[in-house]
């Protein structure tokens, strides 16, 4: 039986070193869709379209999340690790205060995953980039709202310890309940 597997996290907490760290063990893993999304968005001269236009943005994620997902199902691999869970998209417009309609939080109860692994805020690791412009203070800020909209999902949260990829990669397999 498969399972799905969701790093989340605060923006520059190590989630996507994790996740290609699992790549070079032959894992199958689906990378984040956001910056994707930007550098479209970009190519069309619109320069930080979350800022600009947050739902259609965030309607870009839902989608392909959401193709992630279906992705995921069609194949036979046992675990399929995500950079980040639809629960994402809603989570950060409630930290941005932005509405949106109820198919963002129904397209999470529709999507359910196995095991949600937490990456905490981590001040010596936090940087930014042209697509990751969140300071420190704002990235603690939204960790909160990600941990909040799992929970309030019903999914238990594992929280991975700080340290170095390998160990941080080893903990999230070593939590799993299935031969590797």
């Amino acid at each position: 039986m498969q399972q799905k597997i969701v790093l989340i996290g605060g923006p520059s907490t190590g989630k996507t070193t994790v996740l290609n760290n699992l790549i070079s063990r032959d894992f199958f893993c689906m990378e984040e869709v956001s910056r994707e999304v930007i550098l479209k968005a970009k190519e069309k001269g619109i320069d930080q379209l979350f800022l600009t236009e947050p739902l259609l943005f965030s309607t870009m994620l839902l989608e392909g999340r959401e193709q992630q997902y279906k992705i995921a199902n069609k194949t036979n691999h046992k675990l399929v690790f995500f950079d980040r869970g639809l629960p994402d998209i809603y989570a950060y417009m409630n930290y941005f205060k932005t509405s949106y309609p109820a198919v963002f939080l129904e397209k999470s109860k529709q999507y359910k995953y196995d095991a949600i692994f937490h990456f905490s805020p981590w001040k010596q690791i936090h940087t930014t980039d042209n697509e990751r412009y969140e300071t420190f203070e704002q990235a603690v800020t939204i960790d909160q709202f990600l941990v909040d909209a799992y929970k309030k999902l019903g999914y238990t949260i594992t929280n991975v310890p700080f340290g170095k990829v390998e160990e941080r990669t080893n903990f999230i397999l070593n939590s799993l309940s299935c031969d590797l």
